[in-house]
């Protein structure tokens, strides 16, 4: 490539980060805990929270939710951030269906100076493996 070439590639990039279509949080994938590392806690530790950032249909819906979990949808999650200050030393563990909204969740509590992983493969990977959850009457 030429100079030129480096130069026009830059500043697209560049422009494409700005207008948002490709934040910095996506560029680097969150750190993850499998579902049978996140059992494993459940069992031992107590300097976790599970936050379930699904939506409250999903949470009390037929996939059920992990035992002791805080929901935040992650639509709002940046604006009820405040909620999880108590939780500032301890491990956030997010949780969706499949570890996308998780991810995005886990990335963006890091980024607010929260110790957060991501669940991988949500609760479709959670259930697969037959892993307990709770079911509770829709809100």
């Amino acid at each position: 490539m030429n100079i030129m070439t480096v130069r026009v590639f830059g500043l697209i990039v560049l422009s494409i980060v700005s207008i948002g279509m490709l934040s910095p949080m996506q560029l680097t994938p969150p750190p993850t805990i499998t579902p049978a590392e996140v059992r494993a806690l459940m069992e031992r530790d107590t300097m976790y929270v599970l936050l379930d950032v699904r939506t409250p249909a999903e949470f009390d819906g037929p996939t059920g939710h992990l035992s002791g979990s805080l929901l935040i949808p992650v639509q709002d999650l940046e604006q009820r951030l405040a909620e999880l200050s108590p939780f500032k030393q301890k491990t956030i563990i997010a949780i969706c269906r499949s570890g996308n909204r998780s991810g995005y969740a886990t990335t963006l509590l890091r980024t607010k100076g929260f110790t957060a992983l991501n669940m991988v493969g949500g609760m479709v990977r959670w259930l697969a493996e037959e892993r307990p959850v709770i079911h509770t009457e829709p809100r």
